[in-house]
């Protein structure tokens, strides 16, 4: 049994606790965030899921285990939304997997090592396999960020032609956009308006509203990707600099 201080804990907490070693807390969590997956899970599928009877449903809960063992706060999202993520790309990586086969098969059952003759084959042929469903995901988030640009009235190309050539512009236009984000009246301003609010950020950056306006679409497209759930795109602007 958790006691009610254990359950109490910030989920990020037990998140942690779990990669430690903590197989009860492990077991707790899956148990409560059922409600959670067979949710994620069935807006993949677009239909209800039975957790006792559904197979995309087995395959969120094991995704869902995974993303607690795989999850990193350095990374930007919340657990759940994280998890969310892993878990819509597992059950999509299934059903994709499922069309191309008339019969179900898992990766590892597809790819038999007893059956090949260099193991070393198995594990290139799984690395592969990774390589390109990376290359998907990728391509996928891609495809929601251009989306997302749409509702701001930008595109890709316009993005890539006024990014700030210099360093310190980038890192700046990043700053900016990071300020937008934490601050919950500024980011609730941009995401109804659409637009900056060029006359409160001047009070919270140091630089000049003519700066704001020149780097204007480029801070905004940091901003999506700061709100949304853009891993890729994420580990990007670490870099950005």
């Amino acid at each position: 049994m958790m006691n009610s201080q254990v359950k109490d804990k910030p989920l990020e907490e037990m998140v942690e606790s779990i990669q430690q070693g903590n197989t009860t807390m492990q077991n707790y969590l899956l148990d409560k965030y059922k409600p959670f997956i067979a949710k994620s899970v069935s807006e993949v599928c677009k239909r209800y899921i039975d957790p006792l009877r559904d197979d995309e449903f087995s395959i969120g809960l094991s995704a869902f285990n995974e993303a607690i063992f795989s999850y990193c706060p350095d990374k930007g999202s919340s657990f759940l939304s994280f998890a969310k993520l892993v878990v819509k790309r597992k059950v999509i990586d299934y059903i994709r997997y499922n069309q191309r086969r008339p019969t179900p098969l898992s990766l590892d059952e597809s790819f038999d090592a007893e059956q090949m003759e260099n193991p070393m084959e198995l594990a290139a042929v799984i690395e592969k396999y990774n390589q390109e469903q990376d290359t998907i995901r990728r391509r996928e988030e891609i495809m929601e960020f251009k989306e997302k640009l749409g509702e701001y009235k930008l595109t890709l190309v316009e993005i890539t032609e006024v990014s700030p050539k210099h360093r310190d512009a980038r890192v700046s236009a990043v700053e900016v956009a990071q300020i937008l984000y934490d601050n919950s009246e500024l980011r609730e301003y941009v995401e109804v308006k659409k637009k900056l609010p060029i006359k409160d950020l001047l009070k919270k950056v140091e630089v000049s509203k003519k700066t704001l306006e020149r780097n204007r679409k480029f801070i905004i497209a940091v901003f999506i990707v700061l709100s949304g759930d853009f891993i890729y795109l994420k580990d990007y602007l670490k870099g950005v600099g």
